[in-house]
């Protein structure tokens, strides 16, 4: 062994400028104390000393299992030896060790030296060899390594190592369902790589692998989802792929029972996990830089540096495939962030279609950014994943043209081309996003992008995308007065952020060999924000009578506040005194919509909250409606004509609903206010079929709608509203998990804190028990802030802990870290019960999982006597379910003894002191479930019961010494030793050797398992 070279020069390339972390530190020390001890001895005492110093204390065992990792890896010709210590030394199953690879592999591998990144596939072998946990893991990590687009002699390397290993695995890797998609999905995205003749035998192996899994694991590679079906179709020529796509048409239910088509496949949203393992985890921090850290206006230098180092060869042009699903499918911007001026995901985007050098390329780019529109289900699907593809389209328009053109004639031909069997679906699907796109104010019209395009490609969108190039009746666009108007939702640019406005929407396109770019370089590329000529569209005033006509010009040439209220006033007094029908609503609610567009751009809700504030906030013409409607009595005639109105104006306005939630909360008009807004959302459900709205409205999803409007346009508002949404709508709000979501997702602590005063003085109710365990469950999945504020709204309202405790075996200690934490420290609060130890013995004992013995080492210390008497009644009731599992072979109940005993294990390592069991109790359990355990059971959990043998020797020599003294030296009715209860337990007991049965009490004897 050559120590004498530095350490982390033969495990990394380092660079002058490169920094040595804490990490780094740490390899390097624990490497040269294993030297240390190795150098100039025997293998067998450097044995000796290594275990000598593994028992020494839990920090010698951590250094030595570094030490010896880093040693396998950078010297390859002792590193069995090394391994084989290794093996021998470690005392946790080597998770440390998988938990340093794992940290190399992610952060560092593409430092390694060559024979560093031999010896990890070397390591990975025997470690799928001796069937060591969470090394599928390490496997996924190792994957995401291999980059796509890239032909490189160590990638290919890379690709072909880890192909070996699942060939020869195969067996191994069939336990693990996520794994085997995730190989799947990668190698199917490779093989478009190594089309070339040199990578003919590559290819090969890739194919049968891919093919073998695909066909007897199908059901596996499901949860993919639709990106599935995408990689299908870039090798669908080749001859294995074109037979499986015949199957997948003609026979689905071959491939698995539960398959019943491709259109099954297109419908499931593909998981960010398998998006992002395409990208290396050096490419994902750089993306994520660029899309969270850089300014708009500011990026080029960043794009051309990545372009540099990934996007620069032939064979990377496939990578922007790739690099398009990850920025529309995993980088989903918060509300602060769209509002700042970072540069926005659909920048990045168009810069990417502008690198673009083949056709082939650019399709294949462009099937990747609309793929989630094509069979979009906005139940299942975000809008987020669809919003970058329109705003590339808009603010194309003016600085790249031939951008806007060829997407939107990319999405004209993909409708009745993708697929014949599946046309109307696309079809769905496409018209869904767009009226998604509306419905949520990504955009605020569409006809921008209709406009100056060639005859040809007008045609073709009219024919296409009729619904949205013509509108009923009246055409309604809502103008920008001011392009800032749109910068906060689209642009990601502050408002008056003038310093930037040379810089806007430049996708910083490079000048070498782009077909695209050079067809655009000759034009302006600066990107200036559109401003939409206002139409004139009140041409329908000549449509109504000369009262309301005068009204309605007054109101929309009148500037003044307080006079247009006055008009509002007299238009509505007008419009109720005539005749009122179907057409004149429509008319009325079309042209009102257009008139106060103002009312739903401008900021409503006040910078400092107070009665007077609130009051101005709610002095303009649109709320002077409201509050005509809420003055109008139930029964009086005029009600409804208004209700049908404000109806009309929702189909143009959609931030209509959450305006009249949020003047009933501040106008406090009448005590049962909100019931004006139930009136509203039944009559948008009864004004369905005449106002052209496709979907029915019920209160509860027409409110959770309003409200996640509110929230993603105004926090501050929908904060405000909240209270007044749990008091006055509990059958829909209290225990509403997507209600829940929108509250936690936005919110500061301040506004976390006004929820727990109200939580705390029980002016609110937000759980119910019937929906808590869904709110838990649906909880698992939130941002980990997310969760934390759910748990502190828990507390504050003082949930029993019952109510948690079903739940509570389902959790995993590493992925639902949240969760538990809140639990354990509710559980500090609670004095131990028996069916709280029910539920906690109930956990599955898993390495590093260390909640259970947490709350039962604070309870051991709190509360020792009163744990001791339940952990030993629990452990004779798990002892006499084993024996009715022996004697009569029914199911076991839970928790089992062994799930008990290991806890106890755990309980027994970690307690410094063994007070605990010292317990009578205790140990007469102890001793009593041990005689009817199994042999196996028993070498198991040897070290837990010779504890109990240790305690008994101690009483023994005790007891002999005060004997010596004159006391009696008997057994003393040998209360520690397990007793032979009844005739049930005789012929167990007979096989212990030299058993002695002791004299029974009079008065009281020991537990057993008489329950027989």
């Amino acid at each position: 062994m050559d120590s004498s070279k530095s350490i982390l020069s033969r495990l990394f390339h380092l660079t002058p400028i490169d920094f040595r972390d804490e990490s780094d530190e740490k390899y390097e020390r624990c490497c040269q104390l294993v030297y240390n001890l190795c150098n100039g001895v025997s293998e067998k005492e450097a044995h000796d000393a290594l275990s000598g110093l593994v028992c020494k204390n839990s920090q010698g065992h951590d250094d030595v299992n570094v030490g010896l990792l880093i040693i396998i890896l950078i010297e390859p010709a002792t590193a069995a030896r090394f391994y084989r210590d290794l093996t021998y030394l470690t005392r946790d199953g080597l998770n440390l060790v998988i938990g340093h690879l794992n940290s190399i592999v992610t952060e560092k591998f593409h430092k390694l030296q060559d024979h560093s990144r031999s010896q990890v596939i070397w390591l990975i072998k025997e470690l799928i060899r001796n069937t060591v946990n969470n090394v599928d893991n390490l496997c996924f990590h190792l994957l995401r390594q291999i980059a796509g687009g890239d032909l490189s002699q160590k990638n290919i390397w890379l690709t072909e190592s880890l192909l070996d290993i699942f060939v020869e695995n195969r067996v191994w890797i069939e336990k693990y369902n996520v794994l085997i998609a995730t190989i799947v999905y990668t190698y199917l995205r490779l093989i478009a790589d190594h089309l070339g003749q040199k990578y003919n035998v590559l290819r090969q192996k890739e194919v049968d692998f891919c093919i073998l899994l695909l066909r007897e694991k199908f059901s596996d590679c499901m949860m993919i989802g639709r990106d599935l079906v995408r990689l299908l179709l870039n090798v669908a020529r080749i001859p294995e792929f074109e037979a499986l796509w015949r199957d997948i048409y003609n026979n689905p239910s071959s491939l698995s029972p539960t398959f019943t088509g491709v259109a099954q496949l297109l419908a499931q949203r593909t998981s960010r996990r398998f998006l992002q393992c395409r990208l290396t985890p050096d490419m994902e921090k750089k993306i994520g830089f660029l899309t969270s850290q850089v300014k708009f206006g500011h990026q080029k230098r960043y794009q051309e540096w990545f372009q540099k180092q990934y996007l620069s060869t032939p064979e990377s042009q496939t990578l922007r495939c790739d690099l398009i699903r990850f920025i529309c499918g995993v980088i989903h911007p918060s509300n602060e962030l769209l509002c700042s001026d970072i540069i926005p995901r659909w920048a990045v985007i168009g810069w990417l279609l502008t690198t673009c050098s083949s056709n082939v390329a650019a399709s294949s780019a462009k099937l990747s950014l609309f793929f989630d529109w094509l069979f979009f289900d906005p139940e299942k699907d975000n809008i987020m994943n669809i919003e970058p593809a329109i705003l590339v389209i808009y603010h194309s328009v003016k600085s790249h043209p031939i951008i806007t053109a060829t997407l939107l004639d990319f999405l004209c031909r993909i409708m009745p081309n993708f697929s014949l069997s599946l046309k109307a679906q696309v079809k769905q699907g496409i018209y869904t996003s767009l009226r998604q796109i509306l419905l949520k104010r990504v955009l605020p019209s569409l006809s921008p992008l209709f406009e100056k395009l060639d005859n040809e490609l007008q045609s073709l969108l009219k024919e296409t995308f009729p619904e949205f190039c013509t509108s009923f009746g009246i055409k309604i666009d809502e103008p920008l007065k001011d392009s800032s108007d749109l910068l906060v939702k689209t642009n990601h640019l502050s408002l008056n952020n003038s310093e930037h406005t040379e810089h806007e929407a430049q996708f910083s396109e490079d000048e070498d060999d782009i077909p695209l770019a050079d067809k655009l370089r000759n034009r302006d590329v600066k990107f200036r924000p559109i401003r939409e000529n206002k139409v004139d569209n009140f041409g329908f005033a000549e449509l109504l009578n000369d009262n309301i006509k005068k009204h309605f010009i007054n109101l929309k040439e009148e500037k003044d506040c307080e006079l247009r209220c006055e008009i509002i006033e007299k238009l509505l007094e007008a419009v109720l005194q005539g005749e009122f029908d179907q057409d004149l609503t429509s008319i009325l609610g079309a042209g009102l919509a257009q008139i106060l567009s103002d009312e739903f751009s401008r900021k409503i809700f006040p910078d400092e909250v107070d009665d007077e504030s609130i009051e101005d906030s709610i002095g303009t013409p649109l709320f002077v409606m409201f509050r005509n409607l809420c003055q109008t009595p139930d029964d009086d005639p005029n009600r409804q004509p208004l209700l049908n109105i404000l109806a009309e104006m929702s189909l143009h306005q959609c931030k209509l609903g959450y305006l009249l939630l949020y003047y009933l909360k501040a106008s406090k008009a009448q005590e049962n206010r909100m019931s004006t807004y139930k009136d509203y959302v039944h009559t948008q459900g009864s004004w369905a079929p005449v106002t052209r709205n496709m979907e029915s409205k019920d209160l509860a999803s027409s409110l959770l709608n309003d409200l996640k409007m509110c929230q993603e346009d105004d926090v501050r508002m929908f904060c405000y509203i909240i209270p007044d949404i749990y008091a006055q709508f509990q059958g829909i709000a209290v225990g509403n998990a997507r209600l829940l979501n929108l509250i936690v997702s936005c919110i500061d602590p301040t506004q976390l804190q006004d929820l727990i005063c109200l939580l705390i003085q029980k002016n609110i109710i937000m759980f119910k028990k019937e929906s808590f365990l869904s709110v838990l469950n649906a909880s698992l999945e939130w941002e980990s802030f997310e969760q934390f504020c759910l748990w502190q709204l828990i507390a504050a309202q003082n949930i029993p802990i019952e109510y948690i405790l079903p739940m509570l075996p389902k959790l995993e200690f590493t992925t639902h870290s949240e969760a538990l934490i809140s639990i354990a420290l509710l559980l500090k609060q609670e004095k131990p019960s028996a069916d709280l130890l029910k539920h906690i013995m109930s956990r599955e004992v898993k390495p590093n999982d260390n909640f259970a013995v947490t709350v039962l080492t604070n309870w051991a210390k709190e509360h020792e006597e009163v744990l001791a008497d339940l952990v030993s009644s629990h452990i004779l009731k798990s002892g006499s379910s084993l024996k009715r599992k022996r004697q009569t072979n029914n199911k076991a109940l839970a928790p089992t003894v062994d799930q008990t005993l290991a806890h106890l294990d755990q309980l027994r390592i970690t307690c410094k002191q063994n007070a605990f069991f010292n317990s009578d109790s205790i140990q007469s359990a102890l001793l009593q479930v041990q005689s009817s355990c199994s042999d196996t059971q028993k070498a198991k959990f040897s070290d837990l019961f010779a504890l109990v043998e240790e305690l008994e020797d101690m009483k023994s020599s005790k007891s002999g010494r005060m004997g010596g003294r004159g006391k009696p030296s008997g057994p003393k009715n040998m209360k520690s030793k397990p007793a032979i209860l009844d005739s049930d337990t005789e012929t167990d007991s007979t096989e212990d050797e030299e058993t002695i049965k002791p004299k029974p009490r009079k008065k009281k004897r020991l537990l057993g398992f008489d329950s027989d």
